[in-house]
């Protein structure tokens, strides 16, 4: 049985479609088969792995709004037992019509069920940096979301809204729905980010991973050649923490849904409407 996990936050620039391709990669060099899903119109997913989204005559809107399937529409990439299910712009299109089909938050589901049993260990969804149609299909269809976020000071206001969003769908279309933090874009060099840092390990300790993503310039490069990290420079820093963060992932507690019960837990230490962490605007000059 598959694994989905969803990567959303609604703020953008905090490496989530980064962290989807890396992460879907280096699984994928652990010897998993994986899916990715480009659910953003911006198709920067689709870019990362060498797609032209302008060339492409059948993408994921063909299955959201047709009968084609999510393996049939699917492309290889240049990493083993790596696919990917590509976007372009008309996904936005969808937006304007999906809340005019009954059941339209189920899509996806149905489409992810239907894919032949083992087929894919993993199917990781890159969401739209904005509450869409497409990110409410897409957390009613995981088992896991990663909130990516980074160490500043907005930080707390975007992850409380992405929480406060994933358990809204736990009480209306998902109640097996888990979700982790994920701190990217980390550079230590600054005394805030620090201190945010320190903040949120505190606070946020049973639902932050314990791996952190730092800055790393080889990140951007490999964008522009069309492949992941653990491809591109696989002796990176970023590389290696990709690597780890998967890792991590399929250890105990981590996702590991035959483990411990994760769900409760996660419900027992979920932060409270107001964070700790919007406290340090206040604070970070003491």
């Amino acid at each position: 049985m598959s694994m989905t996990i969803a990567i959303s936050n609604q703020k953008g620039g905090v490496a989530k479609t980064t962290t989807c391709v890396s992460l879907g990669a280096a699984l994928a060099e652990m010897g998993h088969s994986v899916l990715l899903i480009d659910l953003d119109p911006q198709a920067s997913l689709t870019r990362s792995l060498g797609l032209n989204p302008k060339q492409l005559r059948r993408t994921i809107i063909d299955t959201l709004m047709g009968d084609c399937s999510l393996v049939g529409i699917s492309h290889e990439t240049c990493v083993f037992a790596l696919d990917i299910v590509p976007a372009n712009s008309q996904l936005a299109l969808v937006d304007r019509v999906f809340y005019k089909l009954p059941g339209y938050q189920y899509r996806l589901k149905k489409l992810i069920g239907a894919i032949v049993p083992g087929m894919y260990e993993y199917i990781l969804m890159d969401c739209p940096p904005y509450l869409a149609p497409l990110t409410l299909n897409a957390l009613t269809a995981a088992d896991l979301l990663i909130i990516p976020v980074q160490c500043e000071l907005h930080a707390a206001h975007a992850l409380r809204h992405v929480i406060g969003l994933a358990r809204q769908m736990r009480e209306e279309t998902n109640t097996n729905l888990d979700y982790r933090a994920l701190v990217t874009l980390y550079d230590g060099r600054i005394k805030l980010c620090r201190l945010i840092l320190d903040q949120m390990q505190h606070e946020l300790s049973p639902v932050l991973f314990k791996t952190i993503i730092q800055i790393d310039t080889k990140l951007r490069e490999c964008q522009a050649w069309g492949k992941p990290i653990t491809s591109y420079a696989p002796k990176s820093r970023a590389a290696q923490q990709y690597r780890a963060l998967a890792q991590e992932l399929l250890g105990p507690g981590a996702g590991d849904r035959e483990g411990q019960d994760t769900s409760q837990l996660l419900r027992e230490h979920a932060p409270e409407e107001d964070l700790p962490m919007a406290e340090l605007s206040e604070r970070k000059d003491g």
